[in-house]
């Protein structure tokens, strides 16, 4: 297939022999070429009566749909600040290339924040800053019934599903993982052949409709999943409960998107979209979820197991935890992702209305296992709009053992947020599959980037938790990061989002709502 570049330099070619074709051939050429097409055009707009603009002004009023089009760059390039963040801002996108790029990323003159706005936040910091050492950046995710415990970064790859990206964009996102030492997660869109080419390490996500381990019903397959758990770049396995983008709604691939190859791996069908099903069919209760953890368990050879979810209504996180307490089976990791989450295609609705925030339902989480106690034994994943080395910071301080990013890193793959992922029309060839605009994405240049970016936001963070002199991210606490709350108030986290003492809700000591919702949490039901 002829490369779009290639496309462009033949038309322009195309275009200038024609032109001077027509100087030495006859005067009226250029009526002929130029104007009898807009006026062809005009009669057509008139005539057509699905455009009630192109009715009214016809030729002229296509350029308000060519305007239309190009309107989120325009707005992204000349008209939003570098502050404002729709959905990252400018200086978040550039201080993840610089980073990628190891290019200057320290600014001149002061900052460009409110220090006095409402929501600001920032670290105390200590006389006596501590030398972080980078071995310290490392967390063992493995329960007491683990037998393959993997030790991973603070810093990992967030689901991306092949797909939703070219499969360039996740060759390029393993290598980089490969080369940094870090994590992969494959999304909900199966295990496939890109993810394991470059031999980076894999956390496979299993989704409602079980791509790569699905039977010809759809349902879950034990064999299949056996054989691909089984594999050494499979280090974890992640059960999606749900998205944060779109909590309570299956994942959607557009038909668009949808190749003959992606068809085979996820067995579905070409030409309709591509949407799994809101809610698993292996399981229907907090019991039968921490059974099917164990299953998954099993079947892997004792890998690490856990589940992703948004948190909704605390009721039923709070009967996983009683479930837990029941079966005396504990998942080995929990990822909590937040309302705030990215994803390829979702309904206005859900990415704007539904689900918790990150900060709190990490903060709900922590608090329901100490609560329980087994937080000790349970690892935390914060997911959900993470870019800088102070993010990382927040999260851990909330409760999080380790954070995902998604986003930032198909920025480090060259995406410019033209959030053209769902139409198949990625101007990077990062969220399509279309092959002439994949060309643009090369692997070996990318794969770097990713790693480079990776490095240097723990860098940062690893400088930050020096400030602070704590000295190791196990001893962060929320009380270290003050929030204005007010013109002429500051609060610190540990006062907005108080923690629960070791085994409160064991003895009926929490706070109400919490002990409402305790008392109506049921093991056998969600």
């Amino acid at each position: 297939m002829l490369s779009r570049h290639r496309f462009y330099i033949i038309a322009t070619i195309s275009i200038l022999l024609t032109i001077i074709i027509g100087l030495f051939w006859h005067p009226f050429f250029y009526f002929f070429i130029l104007v009898a097409p807009l006026v062809l055009l005009g009669i057509h707009d008139v005539l057509q009566t699905k455009r009630n603009i192109l009715r009214n002004y016809p030729v002229i009023g296509h350029l308000r749909h060519m305007m239309e089009t190009i309107r989120p760059q325009i707005r992204q390039y000349y008209i939003e600040s570098n502050m404002d963040e729709v959905p990252y801002s400018r200086e978040q996108w550039e201080l993840v290339k610089e980073r990628a790029t190891k290019t200057q990323d320290n600014l001149p003159f002061g900052t460009l924040r409110d220090v006095k706005a409402i929501g600001y936040e920032w670290i105390n910091h200590s006389i006596v800053p501590k030398k972080v050492i980078e071995h310290e950046l490392k967390v063992v995710f493995g329960g007491p019934d683990c037998k393959q415990p993997y030790l991973a970064s603070r810093l990992n790859i967030s689901a991306l599903s092949f797909g939703a990206l070219s499969n360039r964009a996740i060759r390029a996102l393993n290598l980089g993982a490969k080369m940094g030492g870090f994590a992969h997660n494959t999304g909900e869109g199966g295990l496939s052949p890109y993810h394991l080419m470059e031999g980076g390490d894999i956390i496979w996500q299993l989704g409602t409709a079980y791509f790569g381990a699905r039977t010809s019903e759809g349902n879950f397959d034990a064999v299949e999943f056996a054989k691909k758990a089984a594999l050494p770049q499979v280090k974890m396995i992640e059960i999606k409960l749900s998205q944060g983008a779109k909590p309570a709604h299956g994942g959607i691939l557009p038909a668009a998107k949808i190749t003959e190859e992606i068809s085979k791996i996820r067995g579905v069908a070409m030409g309709e979209d591509c949407l799994s099903p809101p809610a698993h069919t292996a399981f229907s209760t907090p019991i039968g979820l921490l059974q099917f953890v164990q299953q998954l368990r099993d079947l892997s050879g004792g890998k690490p197991i856990g589940f992703k979810l948004c948190i909704g209504i605390a009721a039923e996180f709070m009967a996983i935890c009683k479930a837990m307490l029941e079966t005396k089976i504990t998942p080995d990791f929990i990822t909590v992702d937040g309302s705030e989450g990215g994803t390829g295609a979702a309904p206005l609705e859900f990415v704007d209305f539904v689900g918790m925030p990150l900060n709190e339902g990490l903060v709900f989480v922590n608090n329901c296992l100490t609560g329980i106690g087994l937080r000790k034994q349970i690892r935390i994943i914060a997911s959900g709009k993470i870019v800088t080395g102070f993010d990382i910071l927040s999260k851990i301080a909330l409760g999080a053992d380790t954070c995902n990013m998604a986003r930032p890193m198909m920025f480090a793959l060259g995406c410019v947020q033209s959030r053209k992922c769902h139409t198949n029309r990625c101007p990077t060839g990062v969220a399509t599959q279309d092959p002439s605009r994949m060309y643009a994405l090369s692997i070996a240049s990318r794969a770097p980037r990713v790693h480079n970016f990776h490095d240097e936001t723990l860098k940062s963070f690893r400088e930050l938790l020096g400030a602070t002199g704590v000295g190791h991210p196990d001893n962060l606490n929320p009380s270290r990061i003050r929030r204005r709350i007010s013109a002429t108030e500051v609060k610190r986290l540990s006062d907005i989002y108080p923690r629960f003492a070791e085994g409160a809700l064991l003895e009926g000591n929490v706070p109400h709502p919490y002990d409402e919702y305790w008392l109506h949490a049921k093991a056998e039901s969600f």
